[in-house]
């Protein structure tokens, strides 16, 4: 695995998924946001910072497997600042470096979160994957499943451990269900099936508010988070 920043980051530790920084502070929150190639993860973690960057201090890793396209994208799009936006080149199953072997990842929330302190916010992208990518507890504090409504209203009956255990389930690209001849009241209701209590989002990000619903969850996580409360 290789990351885009200097080697010059801290030790790993076995302590790194508790919630204390070193002086007792509480640290940033970590965000995983994974899901199928094209469901719209990068637009998702773009929209989010455009949309959070003036009230929280955020920053991004990225997963691909042999490039570093999506941290690129970011920084084109100037969502936030270069120096916010580092990337992680897996070489192998993108899963692998979110929930099997974290340690390039960590390395890269820690090198930011010493870089850039204080942080709020940190979000870690995966690469795409299939139905049954989770992340790591040791990495991440919740996590967000991306799927989109071009691949079908039957995949949310699918299931995988993605759409059943993620803390929040975005169903993207809403605003396709005319064209590929999906029901978003189908989905919806397959979702509540796989998910019981567990939320689901619609998303459009081409409309000017179409990331709220996943703003809105991740600022009262964020709160609760503040507050010391299980995230």
């Amino acid at each position: 695995m290789h990351l885009d920043h200097s080697p010059t980051v801290p030790h790993r530790h076995s302590h790194s998924a508790e919630p204390a920084r070193p002086d007792g502070s509480r640290r940033a929150l970590r965000v995983g946001l994974g899901g199928p190639v094209g469901s719209g993860k990068t637009a998702t973690v773009a929209a989010l910072c455009r949309t959070l960057r003036d009230r929280l201090s955020i920053a991004v890793v990225t997963n691909d497997i042999y490039t570093r396209e999506d941290a690129e994208f970011l920084r084109r799009e100037a969502v936030l600042p270069p120096e916010r936006i580092t990337a992680v080149e897996t070489g192998a199953c993108p899963h692998t470096a979110i929930r099997d072997d974290i340690s390039a990842n960590l390395e890269a929330v820690e090198h930011l979160e010493q870089t850039l302190h204080p942080l709020d916010l940190i979000l870690v992208e995966s690469g795409g994957d299939n139905l049954t990518a989770t992340f790591s507890r040791g990495l991440v504090d919740t996590q967000v499943f991306v799927i989109d409504v071009a691949g079908g209203d039957d995949i949310p009956r699918k299931g995988g451990p993605g759409i059943t255990t993620a803390d929040l389930l975005v169903i993207n690209k809403t605003d396709l269900a005319p064209h590929v001849g999906v029901d978003l009241d189908t989905m919806a209701t397959d979702a509540k099936k796989q998910r019981g209590t567990l939320p689901v989002a619609f998303t459009s990000l081409t409309t000017t508010d179409g990331i709220s619903p996943v703003t809105d969850w991740l600022t009262e996580r964020l709160t609760a988070w503040r507050a010391g409360a299980a995230a």
